[in-house]
């Protein structure tokens, strides 16, 4: 949990400067979007075989070493902010590398999950994670940018790299011995593993149409990710403060979610769950789009972070749950590679949208692409007991 905290924090001071910086180095709206794709692509190219890695290796070992990685490209990203040799293309090259290791981070620390908490547990340590990090990044992160930037324009990423270099020492000082694994067959292939993992998302049905839904709604997500900081300073006028209150009301969402994700899916059902979350989020993305109106955009960003939360929460615990032991780095590889392929395409698209049509069309296009999510969700879910 520490290190998770630590880390996000690290991950909110650059996700929050960075689309400033991006904007301040090109006024194409393609470009801006195109940060953001950079960030999700490796997760088409790489994604599977992180998952399959993560199932071979010490998770904990290859945890500490990818942090370690990243703490050096956030350092030397940061000196060449500070030199002023920052462009837009070496925006883009930091934003595939960060994401092409992220994808052996993620599968190994979710696949390490179960092994630490337990089944039964899986649920609330889900939320308590993900609640941490909201906490971590929203309101100490986010926050700190204007005062890191009055300090110098390099500071948020120096503090980024230190905050990876952190959490890679917190990793490597577990005791723990890894969670013993069953003997791997002999002649054993990536290949082979990797197929192993898709025919596992393939065959549960519930997994299956939960991939689908999510895979339509990340291309929304990517559309608006895109191109928020466009929406709240052009089309709203809101400035950089503007952006600031909006990101963080939608950090506040995401807290009071994450602190009753795991009840409230107790009461409703997980299915029900996703569903109403699923139509929150529509509705919350029709307004954005629809209402000129910096406090209309800022309590749905708030909604949209609550209810968002909760959906995560269930996907994962759902995910984790209903794979087999030894699988599970390769399912959750399987479901985030294309669950997450959309989200760059989303990304382009946003960018697009915005340069021919208005800059609040993305957040529009997106509250279609959620109808169209949780319509695919419910025939796969109707039969699922919660």
């Amino acid at each position: 949990y520490k290190r998770q905290v630590v880390s996000r924090f690290g991950d909110a001071l650059r996700g929050a400067a960075l689309p400033l910086l991006a904007v301040s180095l090109t006024d194409s709206p393609v470009l801006v979007s195109l940060v953001t794709a950079c960030g999700f692509l490796p997760w088409l190219l790489f994604g599977l075989i992180g998952g399959a890695i993560a199932d071979r290796v010490d998770q904990r070992r290859a945890m500490w070493a990818v942090d370690g990685v990243r703490a050096v490209l956030m350092a030397g990203f940061a000196v060449a902010v500070w030199l002023d040799r920052a462009t837009i293309g070496l925006l883009l090259a930091l934003a595939f590398a960060l994401t092409t290791l992220q994808t052996l981070f993620d599968n190994a620390a979710t696949a390490l999950l179960p092994s630490v908490v337990g089944q039964r547990a899986l649920g609330r340590a889900n939320a308590r994670l993900m609640t941490g990090q909201e906490v971590m990044g929203r309101f100490v992160g986010a926050p700190l940018v204007p005062v890191l930037l009055g300090l110098g324009a390099a500071m948020p990423y120096a503090a980024d790299a230190a905050t990876y270099l952190a959490a890679a020492v917190l990793v490597a000082s577990l005791g723990a011995a890894p969670p013993e694994r069953a003997p791997r067959p002999p002649g054993g292939s990536l290949r082979r593993d990797i197929a192993e993992g898709l025919a596992v998302l393939w065959r549960d049905r519930t997994l299956r149409a939960l991939c689908a839904s999510t895979t339509l709604c990340n291309i929304g997500i990517g559309a608006l990710i895109a191109t928020l900081v466009l929406h709240i300073t052009g089309w709203l006028d809101a400035g950089n403060t503007g952006y600031a209150a909006v990101i963080t009301v939608y950090g506040i969402g995401s807290v009071a979610g994450g602190l009753v994700a795991a009840r409230l899916t107790e009461k409703l059902g997980r299915v029900r769950a996703l569903v109403v979350c699923g139509t929150a989020q529509i509705g919350a993305l029709a307004a954005l789009g629809a209402i000129r109106s910096l406090p209309v955009a800022v309590a749905a960003m708030g909604l949209f972070g609550f209810a968002g939360i909760v959906w995560n929460v269930t996907e994962v615990t759902m995910m984790q749950q209903r794979s087999p032991d030894g699988v599970l780095g390769r399912v959750s590889s399987a479901f985030r590679t294309l669950s997450i392929a959309g989200t760059p395409l989303g990304a382009l698209l946003g960018g697009v949208m915005a340069q021919a049509w208005g800059l609040n069309t993305p957040a529009l296009g997106a509250a279609a692409l959620f109808v169209c999510g949780v319509a695919a969700l419910v025939p796969g879910m109707r039969f699922v007991i919660n």
